[in-house]
């Protein structure tokens, strides 16, 4: 609780409400588990009456909050609605968590101690329980390509989770990106992979991606789905192209409106990180500079050879 405190001190020192702690488990027994809520943060608004009104995400609350205060809210049709489909999302997350949970604690020892074989066993029998998981399927990819570097097994799958992502009918261009992020993640050295593969791969997921989520469109999450794209055309050679997509991605952090100091930090980190590595010089937004590092990543002039 010291711990807590001192956080809470720091981060929110002018708060005018007070805040609980459960140490015991008592909220997720008496009001997780019976509303079927497995997710973090939950709200529960209980109304004037004492009645639970609302059960959902903070997010929400300020659609529903008005209504909870002005008696429409609970017996509408707009809240049986919203709390049946609740419903039915935990109870399936439920049962997908009750499937992933033993995956994962087979793969994260594994992954932690760097065990790859005993990671890609522990990943192969995820996908034989669930084998459309996506993030069982971008595991999968990861652990041959870039961690056993079995290109001869690991292509294939990775040729297969491209096609499938770009197949998508809903949350598309969140699987191309992920995708993306297998063969041109800036942080990473792809230069074991088949350069003619990849960057054809890369071409294709690069377009989709944008003809979804255009520069100057008002689709979602640029400042992390760009990256990816941004490095490709960087590495095919394109520099003026994938600077103006850091610094459309960048602009769209500054739409997500008051963040934490933190969060704002997380997401310009990379890519002024990228901005700085592509152009040689100490890239800045607000009051957050970063230098390029020393040795900038490999630009290809065509993918040749």
């Amino acid at each position: 609780r010291t711990n807590v405190d001192a956080w809470l001190t720091e981060k929110f020192p002018n708060l005018n409400y007070r805040i609980g702690f459960d140490y015991i488990g008592e909220m997720n027994k008496l009001w997780m588990d019976p509303s079927s809520s497995i997710g973090i943060p939950t709200s529960f608004v209980v109304d004037r009456d004492g009645h639970i009104a609302f059960i959902g995400h903070p997010a929400e609350l300020d659609d529903v909050l008005p209504k909870v205060l002005n008696g429409s809210w609970r017996s509408s049709y707009e809240a049986k609605a919203a709390d049946a489909k609740r419903i039915a999302h935990n109870q399936l997350a439920a049962r997908e968590m009750s499937l992933t949970g033993p995956i994962y604690a087979k793969l994260e020892p594994a992954m932690q101690a760097e065990n790859w074989t005993a990671a890609l066993l522990a990943i192969e029998e995820g996908l034989a329980l669930m084998p459309d998981s996506f993030d069982f399927r971008q595991i999968h990819a990861d652990l041959l390509l870039h961690k056993l570097r079995d290109i001869k097994t690991g292509m294939p799958v990775m040729r297969e989770l491209v096609e499938d992502a770009i197949d998508k009918t809903s949350d598309a261009v969140s699987w191309m990106a992920l995708a993306l992020n297998q063969l041109f993640d800036p942080t990473m050295d792809n230069s074991h992979l088949p350069r003619a593969e990849r960057f054809a791969m890369g071409n294709e997921l690069s377009e989709q991606i944008l003809a979804l989520n255009p520069p100057n469109g008002d689709g979602p999450f640029k400042y992390r789905r760009y990256l990816p794209v941004a490095q490709y055309y960087y590495e095919s050679g394109n520099k003026d192209r994938a600077i103006e997509l850091i610094e459309v991605a960048l602009k769209s952090v500054d739409r997500l409106g008051p963040i934490p100091d933190h969060t704002k930090q997380y997401y310009l980190t990379p890519l002024l990180e990228a901005l700085a590595n592509y152009t040689g010089e100490p890239a800045c937004h607000a009051d957050l500079c970063v230098a390029p590092q020393k040795k900038a990543p490999e630009t290809q002039n065509a993918v040749t050879s």
